[in-house]
C-alpha cells in the first residue's frame, strides 16, 4: 500500500500542495504533522513507523518534509528498508525500489557520512588549536565564589558537631557534596 507523509512546520501552513501530489501518486492512506522539522516529537510520523509493513511504499513530497537532517533521513529509510518497505521523493525523484533511486539514496548516506567526519575533524582541529592558546575547555577547576561561602558554613556546621546528612538537608545538598566542600576546607573527617 502507498502511504504518504506531508509536514508543514506551522499551524498557519497549508498542506494542500503536498496532499494534491501525494493523493495524485496513488497514496491511499497519508500522515499529516503540523509541527517544526528540528521537533523530535512529530507524533503522526511515528504513528506511520508504527503500522508500516512489508511491502508498503512511504511517499513524501520532498526529502525535507521527512527528515530533520541528512543522518535522520538517512535512519529513516534505512528503518523503511529493513521493515521492507520502499520510499519514494516525488520532488527529488528518488525511488528505492529501482537500482537507480537506491544509488542515489546511497549517495546521499556516504554525504551524510562524509559531513560526519567533517564536523569531527573540524571539532578536533579546534580543541587542539586552543589548547596551543593555553585554552581549556570543560568546566573550571574548584570551587565557584559562591560555593566557597557554602563550603565555609559547612565547615562550622561539622565543626559544631552536627552530622553530615544534617548539614546537606540544611544546605539542600547532598551528602557527597557535603563531603566535597569539607575536603575542599581541608576538615578532618577521621574523628
Amino acid at each position: 500500500m502507498k502511504i504518504g507523509y506531508a509536514r508543514v512546520s506551522t499551524i498557519e501552513q497549508n498542506l494542500d500542495l503536498q496532499l494534491n501530489a501525494l493523493t495524485a501518486a496513488g497514496c491511499e492512506q497519508i500522515y499529516q504533522d503540523k509541527i517544526s522539522g528540528s521537533g523530535t516529537d512529530r507524533p503522526q510520523l511515528q504513528l506511520m513507523i508504527d503500522r508500516l509493513r512489508g511491502g508498503d511504499e512511504v511517499v513524501v513530497w520532498k526529502l525535507d518534509r521527512l527528515g530533520r537532517s541528512l543522518p535522520h533521513l538517512v535512519e529513516l529509510v534505512n528503518g523503511f528498508s529493513d521493515k521492507g518497505v520502499g520510499f519514494t521523493s516525488l520532488n527529488d525523484q528518488i525511488d528505492t525500489s529501482t537500482p537507480s533511486g537506491k544509488l542515489i539514496f546511497h549517495i546521499f548516506c556516504s554525504l551524510a557520512e562524509y559531513e560526519r567526519s567533517l564536523i569531527r575533524e573540524r571539532t578536533t582541529a579546534g580543541l587542539a588549536a586552543a589548547k596551543l592558546k593555553g585554552k581549556v575547555g570543560g568546566k573550571p577547576k574548584g570551587l565557584s565564589d559562591e560555593a566557597k561561602k557554602t563550603a565555609r558554613v559547612a565547615e562550622s556546621l561539622y565543626k559544631e558537631g552536627y552530622a553530615i546528612k544534617l548539614i546537606a538537608d540544611q544546605l539542600s545538598l547532598s551528602r557527597q557534596t557535603v563531603y566535597t566542600y569539607l575536603k575542599f576546607r581541608r576538615v578532618d573527617l577521621n574523628n
